[in-house]
């Protein structure tokens, strides 16, 4: 948390040394607060992102342009705040890119199981042609994105066993994001998984209504899930971001100078928020093994065989996407991959 503070910190001093808006620009920059909701703890990597975002947004319009956290779904669940970005009651949100597929199917293929095994193919996958077509669908639904940040690659917890090969998932009751591509892998893997809203989660695994969940390292130890945990295993199965949403209503209205303005926030944020989330992944680790939480990892084979058990569901869901983004979606892959 100190490095957190420090690199805050860091952040917060280049943000006093930004060129503010230009004359020439002055006039087209008003007064606005913007309403920035997600659901993450303000300890977590997306909230230091937002933090980043809303100091460069300052600095770049002179203090004009307000950028206000809503932190630990104050605003309600991602698809709550979804919908108040469509109907332009909230500005911005940063929700998992996974809780956009209800409205725009093919924001699935970021989920696609074990699609990625690096940061490097993860951030090329996105930051090109693909993410950038993904992006394109959204105006049409009320929102506009403005790229993609890092949450991590997702890892099982849970209380009744360790994982370490496919068979080990058989019957655990599994919390999981409700997206259809989340649901059939884990049903392919054997398991009971149940979509449930992230608020929702703790008290379900305090109680035993669920066995265990998935999520990045970090959001396990931000949302304390090893008091109610005892086993995680680092399967590494999804890699999953966070896009950065604005309400297309709220859009709408900005001069094209403060469109700028937010373009080149989000832009410069991006590379400071993937640093500290995957800092941030780095470290969870040994602090929940700290906590008691028992580790391990799957060995490079039985990976493997997790990895091919659940190439159907890509399959699956590949040949339900517009074939032009699919196409482009195993362009990338192949690309990325050399």
């Amino acid at each position: 948390m100190k490095s957190f503070r420090l690199a805050l910190a860091s952040a917060s001093l280049l943000a006093a040394f930004a060129i503010p808006a230009t004359p020439a620009f002055a006039q087209d920059i008003q007064e606005r607060v913007i309403k920035f909701g997600h659901i993450n703890n303000p300890d977590h990597a997306v909230s230091f992102g937002v933090k980043r975002f809303a100091e460069l947004v300052s600095a770049k319009s002179g203090g004009k342009m307000k950028v206000q956290e809503f932190p630990a779904s104050a605003l309600g669940n991602e698809l709550q705040q979804q919908s108040a970005l469509q109907g332009g009651v909230q500005e911005m949100s940063a929700p998992a890119t996974s809780s956009l597929a209800g409205i725009v199917k093919e924001m699935g293929l970021v989920d696609f199981p074990f699609a990625v095994s690096s940061f490097a193919q993860a951030d090329a996958l996105l930051d090109g042609p693909l993410g950038q077509a993904l992006i394109a669908k959204l105006p049409e639904k009320g929102l506009v994105a403005l790229g993609y940040w890092d949450l991590g690659f997702r890892n099982v917890t849970n209380s009744k066993r360790p994982i370490t090969k496919p068979e080990d998932l058989d019957g655990l009751k599994i919390r999981v994001i409700p997206n259809p591509v989340f649901l059939e892998t884990f049903k392919t893997l054997r398991a009971n998984p149940l979509p449930m809203p992230f608020a929702e989660l703790y008290g379900a695994l305090e109680s035993k209504a669920v066995d265990g969940q998935e999520n990045p390292f970090a959001v396990i130890l931000s949302n304390k899930f090893y008091e109610v945990q005892k086993y995680v295993t680092a399967t590494n199965h999804v890699y999953a971001a966070n896009i950065v949403l604005v309400s297309k209503r709220f859009w709408d209205k900005l001069s094209p100078a403060e469109q700028k303005i937010m373009h080149d926030a989000a832009n410069e944020s991006r590379a400071y928020q993937r640093e500290v989330s995957r800092t941030a992944a780095q470290k969870a680790v040994a602090e929940l093994q700290s906590k008691g939480m028992q580790y391990n990892e799957l060995s490079a084979a039985e990976q493997a065989r997790m990895r091919d058990a659940v190439k159907p569901v890509t399959e699956k869901f590949l040949a339900t996407y517009d074939p032009t983004i699919a196409k482009l979606y195993t362009d990338e892959l192949a690309r990325i991959r050399k």
